[in-house]
């Protein structure tokens, strides 16, 4: 009877012990996962708003060289609007997902283009002011470290 209680005990810790080690194991596979869903959601949000802001200042470089008031000028006014409207919700995405440290990068740049966004339609001929070049060149650095990619990978 002792045999077969003790038997009985050794069957019910090893079952408790495989059910906690494949839950633990289960847990941590879906925490990976996870960490990767939202790695994953991250980049592309560091890749869309990158290249919305390269489109707004390149669309309002060309419409700031147009005549203006032709057609051309009109088209590339519109196509800045549309760009800085995709730009106001990627960066809002970028709040909710970014490092504080990237975000605030990412509102130096937004600085920087609403200066150039201003003169395109002022049409003032005004110098915008701040580098925009360095300034991106700082989001995707911050970019970068908040995707764990190591410095080894990016840095010459």
């Amino acid at each position: 009877m002792i045999t077969q209680i003790v038997t009985l005990v050794g069957v019910l810790i090893g079952a408790l012990t495989s059910f906690l080690a494949t839950s633990m194991a289960e847990r941590a596979r879906h925490q990976r996962a996870m960490t990767t869903r939202w790695d994953e959601r991250k980049l592309d949000t560091y890749i869309e708003y990158a290249s919305c802001v390269k489109e707004i200042s390149s669309t309002a470089k060309r419409a700031r060289q147009a005549v203006a008031g032709t057609e051309t000028h009109t088209e590339y006014f519109a196509a800045m609007e549309a760009a800085e409207l995709r730009r106001s919700v990627l960066f809002e995405t970028l709040v909710l997902l970014a490092s504080p440290a990237a975000i605030k990068a990412a509102h130096e740049v937004n600085l920087v283009l609403w200066q150039e966004e201003i003169a395109t339609r002022n049409n003032d001929g005004m110098p915008v002011q701040g580098d925009l070049v360095a300034l991106m060149n700082a989001y995707h650095e911050q970019a970068r470290i908040d995707l764990g990619i190591p410095r080894s990978a990016w840095q010459q």
